[in-house]
């Protein structure tokens, strides 16, 4: 793997992190749940928040 791939896949872990961070602190529910929910969701925000309010409804 090459030093740019491997820089990329990092800006995008880390991305992923602060949107999953962003969605934990909005929402009230774990980091670990919403990086979950984002991976079942993919990248709609607006259906990955809708979710994470129902999820935090739920639970």
């Amino acid at each position: 793997m090459t030093a740019r791939k491997t820089t990329a896949r990092k800006q995008k872990t880390e991305n992923e992190d602060k949107k999953a961070m962003h969605l934990a602190e909005t929402t009230d529910i774990s980091p670990k749940q919403a990086k979950d929910l984002m991976r079942e969701h993919g990248k709609d925000s607006a259906e990955v928040e809708k979710e994470a309010r129902n999820f935090k409804a739920e639970g």
